[in-house]
């Protein structure tokens, strides 16, 4: 504790202002009834490809709403709403599903995948989510959350590293305060081995269940799992995705690059096609240039900010996350970073994945014990030790921000890890129970309809919907810009994106961009 506040003393208040956050919100469109949305993006959206903040996650019909960078939670959240009520009003009668866990699927094969246009770069985007259903199947895909992107000035790759760390030691306490996925559709394990339960008709559940999404049936990889990525350093961390993208893996190299009838079956039989295959709870990032690739960018530049990927959607907010918990989560990053942070190893990786899954499914049962260098402790005595030690880093972002609202999002994590009852995966099983006979299904409906209601009755200007329809005719252009400076067969520019020459370690010709995938 004395070394965190020796840290902490040390923080110029400047640097404590200079944090900036953006958010990435998935939300899968559903229809009125409650099943998934199969018509294509809303050309109201404009392009997928080339809007900055609305475009599509995995499947055409899952939206990912993406702000801006933000110096304050406020603005951060203002603009994610205003993103939504535009969204909103370009839906017709479709919703923006609230849970993590999909509505009701189709059989896979139907689970529409997001396209791009006649681009190159539009063409491997969804040759690449062709690549995911190959390897993964479409469901898992259709599993939707936010990611938090989050820096501050003056750190080093090293003190990122460090945060990243001792993020995972100790994500089990955000899957145990914010998990709000205890329970699922059945059409979404159909044909799937599980260790759910059957709650009611249609749907299956864990009963002291925190966040299925993360969990054994969420986003999980067994060829993933042969991945010991160590966080010890970034060239540490690099040589391992650099391996991963281009060792060939047997399971994928049977699949084929291009299917009999001609039609792309992925972009690569590597382990990872590319680098956002790589399933973790949180990823270093770097923005990368035109025609860049991550991974070279990380090696070229370093650590820029890093994503925060664990998050669930909260059903019970319309945007999917409160000013509350974002604060906690500035809170949570700062103890990661400023915390004594000791290099991993492969046995606490294993571990910690164990961590990950006990907490996931069994995280509110009162008795249960997480592994801590190879001791089990008490997952609320080891959460109460970390919340105590966030308590002078909640106190000076008080302090410099002149509020007490660091504090009090501290406070309130500390009354939920004493008060199980009152966690958002216990509050949607409580719903479920008293007003929709235990059905995962009508609950996040109901409560669908309820955010939509709430977003449309909000104050919306002209202004903002002149700004945005702007944005849409912009996109529209941007894309056909794009289609038409290509100057390469598709083949040649999937294989001069894929080649290992342009993912660092030297200099490496520039081929065109693939974007975020």
């Amino acid at each position: 504790m004395s070394n965190l506040q020796e840290a902490l003393s040390t923080l110029a208040p400047a640097r404590l202002q200079g944090i900036r956050r953006g958010i990435e919100k998935e939300s899968l469109r559903s229809t009125a009834t409650g099943a998934l949305a199969l018509t294509p993006h809303p050309a109201a959206l404009g392009s997928a490809l080339t809007h900055p903040h609305i475009t599509t996650d995995y499947s055409e019909s899952q939206l990912e709403l993406i702000t801006g960078v933000h110096a304050s939670v406020e603005q951060c959240l203002e603009e994610l709403t205003n993103v939504h009520q535009f969204v909103y009003r370009a839906l017709g009668d479709e919703l923006l599903w609230v849970s993590s866990m999909p509505c009701t699927l189709p059989a896979d094969e139907n689970i529409p995948i997001g396209r791009y246009g006649a681009s190159n770069v539009g063409r491997a985007k969804s040759v690449y989510r062709v690549g995911l259903a190959n390897r993964y199947g479409r469901r898992m895909q259709t599993i939707s959350g936010i990611h938090y992107n989050w820096s501050m000035p003056g750190v080093s790759d090293a003190e990122y590293f460090g945060l990243i760390r001792n993020f995972r030691r100790h994500a089990f306490l955000l899957l145990y305060l914010f998990g709000a996925s205890p329970a699922a559709c059945a059409s979404f394990v159909t044909g799937r081995k599980h260790e759910l339960q059957t709650l009611s008709p249609g749907t299956v559940y864990m009963p002291y269940g925190t966040s299925l999404r993360m969990g054994r049936l969420g986003y999980q990889s067994e060829a993933q799992a042969s991945l010991a990525v160590s966080y010890n350093s970034l060239e540490g961390y690099a040589a391992s995705l650099h391996d991963a993208l281009t060792r060939p893996y047997p399971a994928y190299e049977a699949i084929g690059i291009v299917n009999p009838g001609g039609e792309y079956n992925q972009l690569a039989t590597s382990l990872l096609q590319i680098e956002n295959e790589f399933y973790g709870t949180i990823r270093p990032k770097r923005v990368i240039r035109p025609g860049e690739r991550p991974l070279h960018a990380l090696r070229e530049r370093g650590v820029e900010y890093v994503e925060v990927r664990l998050m669930d959607l909260d059903p019970f907010v319309p945007i999917g996350i409160k000013a509350q918990t974002l604060r906690f989560l500035d809170v949570f990053l700062l103890h990661c970073l400023l915390a004594e942070s000791p290099e991993d190893s492969p046995e606490e990786i294993a571990e910690l994945g164990r961590n990950q899954h006990r907490t996931a499914a069994y995280g509110r049962d009162p008795a249960l014990t997480l592994e801590r260098a190879g001791r089990e402790v008490k997952l609320t005595e080891w959460g109460d030790e970390v919340l105590a030690q966030c308590t002078p880093i909640a106190a000076m972002l008080d302090a410099v921000h002149a509020t007490s609202d660091y504090s009090d999002a501290l406070r309130a994590a500390q009354a939920l890890l004493t008060n199980a009852e009152m966690l958002p995966s216990a509050r949607v099983l409580a719903a479920m129970a008293r007003d929709h006979d235990n059905g995962f299904g009508p609950f996040a409906l109901a409560q669908s309809r309820q955010a939509r209601d709430k977003l449309l009755k909000l104050p919306y200007t002209g202004a903002l919907q002149q700004r945005m329809e702007g944005m849409v005719r912009q996109s529209v252009q941007d894309q056909a810009a794009v289609e038409a400076a290509d100057s390469m067969p598709f083949e040649q520019y999937r294989q001069q994106y894929i080649s290992p020459e342009r993912l660092g370690l030297g200099r490496s010709a520039v081929a065109p961009a693939l974007a975020a995938v």
